[in-house]
């Protein structure tokens, strides 16, 4: 495998994505060109238990999956016979979401001769960097070596990358992965789920420098943790138990703190292995003051993808999916779903 900038064989890639929540499928064309995308979410169903309710997602799935699949082909104007390959996420994810996609993308591939490629979720956010709109101008090929910070609802952690497909992970959460910890945080302060965006709207009306929460730097080590911070938002609640709280002030210097740590490690560790550039993805890659941060600074070129493609969905699937299939990595039928398995 050529290190940086390759040359593929163009396809099409139909990809398929049920890793939590989010019914969605997308199709993309040579790797990097969106033709169509749809997501079918499940937010409104699960904010009533405050949280994504598995069995109830898996059965969500069931009833979404084959309109969204129909939907897609038609928004692209293509027909199954136009695909050359199908790519759907095998893990991480909740065991019966990532069922009712691979059991799909299964049916499909069989019934339409077509190889099937299992894809890696958290490789698909990092392959978001590559997408670009059809029909659009096309942006900058992200340049390897790059430092992928990949922050969302289940992880934390960065990965270097030479080449396509090629990820050694430097550092992950050694507990709650910043996503979580904004939800958790959102229910101590009475937001609404999900709770990236409801922290970082109350956070608008903030200070940040209101309350001193900890940083878990964790010296000589590219790892994060966000336990301790989310228990010291805790003690802050308990001590002012009685009294309204100061709901933006505690957001804003939660936000502030969990900002802080993951955009300085980041920049400390693309610095120390040399990267050309950093990508960012990942639910929690949303979150404006950590774009902020990214985008501002000018020591490296970065990529964030347009808030769309950074919650979950299929078109960073296909994106992925497209340089496994155009690289040879190619799986049979009996491909199982690997809800907790690592980048490699």
């Amino acid at each position: 495998m050529e290190k940086g900038m390759i040359s593929l064989s163009p396809a099409r890639i139909l990809a398929i994505e049920t890793s939590c929540d989010e019914t969605a499928a997308a199709i993309i064309e040579n790797g990097r060109a969106l033709l169509a995308s749809t997501v079918a979410s499940q937010m409104d169903i699960h904010a009533r238990y405050g949280g994504v309710y598995p069995e109830v997602a898996a059965r969500q799935h069931v009833l979404s999956i084959l309109p969204v699949i129909e939907q897609t082909l038609a928004q692209a104007h293509l027909a199954l016979s136009d695909i050359n390959a199908i790519a759907a996420t095998r893990g991480p994810g909740l065991a019966g979401s990532l069922v009712v996609g691979l059991n799909a993308a299964k049916g499909l591939a069989l019934g339409a001769n077509l190889p099937l490629v299992g894809v890696n979720h958290l490789e698909g956010h990092i392959y978001s960097a590559w997408v670009y709109n059809s029909g659009e101008m096309a942006i900058p090929e992200p340049e390897f070596p790059l430092l992928a910070l990949l922050v969302s609802g289940g992880h934390t952690e960065l990965n270097l990358m030479d080449a396509h497909l090629s990820y050694q992970r430097l550092g992950a959460t050694l507990d709650d992965a910043a996503g979580e910890a904004f939800d958790k945080v959102a229910r101590l302060l009475g937001l609404p789920y999900p709770g990236g965006p409801s922290v970082q709207k109350a956070a608008e009306g903030g200070d940040p420098t209101a309350f001193k929460f900890p940083r878990a730097w964790l010296e000589g080590t590219w790892n994060f943790s966000f336990s301790g911070l989310k228990t010291a938002v805790l003690k802050e609640c308990k001590r002012m138990e009685g009294s309204p709280l100061p709901v933006a002030d505690l957001a804003a210097s939660f936000q502030a703190a969990v900002v802080d740590v993951l955009f300085n490690k980041t920049m400390n560790a693309a610095r120390e292995f040399d990267s050309k550039q950093i990508v960012v993805g990942g639910g929690v890659s949303a979150n404006k003051p950590l774009r902020d941060a990214f985008l501002a600074q000018e020591e490296f070129p970065i990529n964030i993808p347009r808030i769309s493609l950074c919650t979950d969905n299929a078109a960073m699937v296909a994106a992925a999916g497209y340089f496994r299939y155009a690289l040879g990595h190619t799986d049979g039928l009996e491909i199982d779903i690997m809800p907790t398995w690592p980048l490699s």
